[in-house]
């Protein structure tokens, strides 16, 4: 596969030397919009693998146009990183609430913006892969519209605690590590720790009441969702 990256960014010698270096990366086929609006444009045209998205974009903004793109049916999965000189907390929570799946600060290193870029068509085809709904006897996971129910009632999960149950519910009997489930779930560049995912296994059970006993330690290993 030689998958379609999208860049949408106004600083031409950025585009440039990004797109450089994603050839020299494997990244072949990158295609290149110095503004919103054309990028809007080429995106619809081309319908990319993942997009790359500069936030501070001349006419309409970075933010507005991931807005846009998610509330687009024909790109709405389409994995999109942002990439900013705006590295504060904020304005990172408020891009990936915007819809963005992965947000690198400039200046970023080349060999780290195209491991974020793999992690995400990782994700992506693993997605792909899955079937979009997920049954175990009580439990039905929905991947399309991100729910999770129990007993036909919705139960309430973070992003991470989602991932992790549709990662074991998918797998039913196979023993994850808590660094693969940090992996699978988050990518390679995050420095999630294996006490973070203890935490969301001890919630998840929590919020599956009875039948948490279903979502099993592995001793000295990880965990697993029984078998059926």
């Amino acid at each position: 596969m030689n998958p379609k990256i999208l860049m949408i960014e106004d600083d031409a010698s950025i585009r440039d030397m990004t797109r450089m270096n994603l050839n020299m990366n494997g990244f072949q086929q990158v295609f290149c919009a110095g503004d919103g609006e054309e990028g809007l444009a080429l995106a619809a045209r081309i319908v990319p693998d993942l997009i790359l998205l500069d936030v501070m974009l001349p006419g309409i903004d970075g933010l507005t146009v991931c807005r846009n793109l998610k509330n687009t049916p024909s790109l709405a999965d389409v994995p999109i990183i942002m990439l900013t000189a705006k590295g504060e907390e904020n304005d990172i929570v408020l891009g990936l609430e915007m819809g963005a799946d992965d947000y690198v600060v400039k200046p970023y290193s080349s060999k780290v913006l195209a491991a974020r870029i793999a992690v995400q068509l990782r994700k992506k085809g693993a997605v792909h892969r899955l079937s979009r709904t997920i049954a175990r006897g009580p439990l039905e996971i929905d991947l399309d519209a991100h729910v999770a129910k129990f007993d036909g009632e919705p139960l309430n999960l973070t992003p991470d605690e989602f991932d992790i149950l549709a990662l074991l519910a998918d797998n039913p009997g196979r023993v994850f590590t808590r660094n693969q489930i940090i992996q699978r779930v988050k990518g390679d560049n995050y420095s999630v720790t294996a006490r973070a995912i203890d935490m969301h296994v001890v919630n998840l059970r929590r919020k599956l009441g009875g039948w948490a006993e279903h979502l099993e330690t592995v001793r000295g290993v990880g965990y697993r969702l029984a078998g059926e």
